[in-house]
């Protein structure tokens, strides 16, 4: 357990499920792999509840107009738009999306664990930007094999935070389904590497290569995700748009910027073991100094629009 500032003691520890870490061997909520068993889920719930809100603040708006544009021209739009969210966790994305867009949407729901696609569907969106309809239905299990025709019928790709868990095998794969069924994807909250902290700490680089070192571990792409994702997109001959998509974290948000310092640093120290003491004082001045009011933190990341030549068979 990790106990907090007023204890005396602040363990570093990575905390299965709980934040922005994973454990060796444990992959993201839809995997592009076949074979496999069941896996403990990746994210909590509660987890998920806590970024809810900073991720909706995050993403990006700018790639919200050349999408719309791509969506009203898309062949097929009589018939309302699909949308395939992989990786749906608690259903974030489709509250944040679907009031954004125009027309009745139909979103089907991915993920692996059925008590997260409980919460997704409980809590989804049923009105779009216009007031249209907007319905849901839910797939257990991990996508084996992504072509264009599991696309089939499907207007638009999305997901949260999955490109840095996949491997550039799996973004390959994403990006020639996406290509070859002329679907558009919305990727957004991927991890890009860095991290800035106010006040600094002579710490703060040695801790995020760390981390970021074990964003790669067991072959994922981690920080690199965007960069690969472009360049397996851009080899089909599909069109990416890239904008930042930070978390701004500190006083307004403490529970998750407290959440968020244990993960990051505990990853650090999962990689790097010989950084454990400096990462005990570390987080513990790093959490006085949030309960005090004067942490900021902005995280990076990327969002990625792709845009693929529209196909007719597609809708």
């Amino acid at each position: 357990m990790i106990s907090g500032a007023g204890s005396g003691r602040v363990e570093v520890a990575v905390i299965p499920g709980a934040g922005p870490v994973r454990r060796v061997g444990e992959r993201g909520t839809v995997r592009l792999r076949p074979g496999g068993g069941e896996e403990p889920a990746r994210y909590a719930p509660e987890w998920l509840r806590l970024r809810e809100a900073a991720d909706a603040g995050a993403r990006s708006v700018e790639l919200l107009d050349p999408l719309r544009i791509r969506l009203a021209n898309r062949p097929g739009r009589g018939g309302g738009l699909v949308v395939h969210d992989l990786g749906c966790g608690t259903g974030s994305m489709g509250r944040w999306l679907a009031h954004r867009l125009d027309g009745p949407q139909h979103w089907v729901l991915h993920d692996r664990d059925p008590y997260l696609l409980h919460f997704a569907a409980v809590g989804a969106p049923r009105a779009a930007a216009d007031g249209s309809r907007v319905t849901v239905e839910t797939r257990r299990g991990d996508v084996a094999r992504l072509t264009p025709d599991a696309l089939t019928g499907a207007g638009l790709v999305t997901a949260s935070a999955l490109l840095d868990v996949l491997t550039r095998d799996e973004v390959d794969a994403l990006a020639a389904a996406c290509a070859g069924a002329g679907c558009p994807a919305l990727l957004t909250l991927s991890v890009a590497g860095r991290v800035e902290a106010t006040p600094a700490h002579p710490l703060d680089a040695e801790i995020t290569a760390a981390f970021n070192d074990h964003q790669r571990r067991t072959g994922l792409l981690g920080p690199d995700a965007v960069t690969a994702a472009c360049e397996a997109f851009a080899a089909h001959g599909v069109t990416v748009q890239v904008r930042p998509s930070p978390w701004r974290l500190g006083p307004v948000q403490p529970d998750l910027t407290a959440q968020w310092l244990r993960g990051w640093v505990g990853a650090a120290v999962e990689q790097r073991p010989e950084l454990a003491e400096r990462a005990q004082t570390y987080l513990a001045a790093r959490l006085a100094s949030l309960a005090a009011g004067e942490l900021r933190v902005v995280v990076h990341h990327s969002d990625l629009l792709a845009l693929p030549r529209p196909s007719g068979g597609t809708s």
